[in-house]
């Protein structure tokens, strides 16, 4: 009996051993799968300069006419003629529609028939009162009567006048909201009328920034599908705005082309003078993130073992303003320093990396994208 228990225990005894020997050695192979070390990651550069960029001031804008209204009927009538199309430029006091006058062209005929008669009759009577034959109360009582029948022609030429609608000022028309045989009423819209060049665009700017802007500082506006157009300040606003604080300014711009139309939505940049030096990386190297905007920079580490390798460290910066590509940089990163410009998202502080800038993304200050 005790001869089994001894030969069990015995038997026991190595298989435990042998279970042992397998797990030390699976977890030798763990740990040498551990230090196993990644390949670098592949990325490209681009180096940090200190450049001097002028000092702007950014702002959301809508292009206003110099002059802009609705022409509309000034008196009730049907359209007789319409003498402009819609879209074409006009100069000032060009006729645009007729309405019809033929009650108003008799009424004028009789009242012209009218003034002739009160004027015969004011000579008549003025050799009477010469002659002492008439009454002077009677000679002031034919005087009123021409007086009045003039007024009348007057009056009656004035509302035929007032039936022919011209343009108030030299622009560019809309289209026509009127047809032939219309009746119109009083006030009933006709046709728009802007005055294109020059042409404003106004825009607010924070209080604080109000002591940095004068008339003639130069202003570039760049509309959605159009080129830029660079003008000047003409006009800052005597009060500011107390629900936000801002100021409402106005800039004129040059519109010969008529690029520039009422109602657009421009961005618009204020040039403020020279600024302070600034680092300037590509925006592509910049990684945004609620916590801090940060880069990764490229320099020599040190492994565990003590070897060296090209590796990156992560850093928080403080971004100022972009111009096309380019964003600057108003601290933590050092001018002259290697940064990440593409491939950053799969890098960790320490992560090796293996640089390659034979294709590199957009640094240009003033980018024109072809779809643009």
């Amino acid at each position: 009996m005790k001869k089994n228990l001894l030969v069990t225990f015995a038997a026991a005894a190595v298989f435990l051993g042998g279970i042992g020997s397998l797990k030390a050695h699976q977890i030798k192979t763990a740990i040498a799968r551990s230090s196993f070390t990644p390949p670098p990651e592949a990325v490209t550069t681009a180096i940090a300069k200190t450049e001097s960029w002028p000092a702007t001031l950014d702002a959301i804008g809508s292009v206003t006419a110099l002059h802009g209204v609705t022409v509309s009927a000034d008196l009730p009538g049907i359209v007789h003629a319409i003498d402009f199309e819609s879209g074409k430029s006009v100069s000032a006091g060009a006729v645009l529609v007729r309405l019809d006058t033929k009650q108003e062209d008799a009424q004028l005929q009789a009242a012209v028939s009218q003034r002739e008669l009160t004027r015969l009759n004011l000579e008549r009577a003025r050799d009477l009162r010469d002659k002492q034959v008439l009454a002077q109360s009677d000679f002031d009582r034919a005087a009123a009567e021409a007086q009045q029948a003039a007024a009348r022609v007057v009056e009656i030429q004035a509302t035929i006048a007032r039936k022919t609608i011209r343009a108030p000022f030299a622009g560019s028309l809309g289209i026509r909201q009127a047809d032939l045989g219309q009746y119109l009423a009083a006030g009933a819209p006709i046709v728009a009328l802007q005055s294109l060049d020059p042409i404003y665009v106004d825009f607010s700017v924070p209080q604080q920034e109000v002591a940095a802007i004068a008339p003639g500082v130069p202003v570039t506006v760049v509309a959605a599908g159009s080129a830029e157009a660079v003008g000047t300040v003409s006009a800052i606003d005597s009060v500011i705005d107390e629900s936000t604080r801002n100021v409402r300014v106005r800039a004129s711009f040059a519109n010969r082309g008529g690029k520039l139309r009422p109602g657009m939505f421009v961005n618009a940049r204020v040039a403020l003078g020279a600024g302070a030096p600034i680092v300037s990386v590509p925006a592509s190297a910049v990684s945004y993130a609620p916590y801090g905007d940060s880069v990764f920079v490229v320099s020599e580490l040190t492994d565990p073992k003590g070897k060296t390798y090209s590796g990156v460290t992560q850093k928080f910066v403080k971004l100022g303003a972009s111009r096309g590509d380019q964003v600057s940089v108003v601290s933590g990163l050092p001018p002259g320093a290697q940064v990440v410009t593409s491939g950053a998202f799969k890098l960790r502080t320490g992560a090796a990396v293996l640089v390659d800038n034979t294709v590199q993304p957009g640094n240009n200050a003033s980018p024109k994208p072809e779809n643009s």
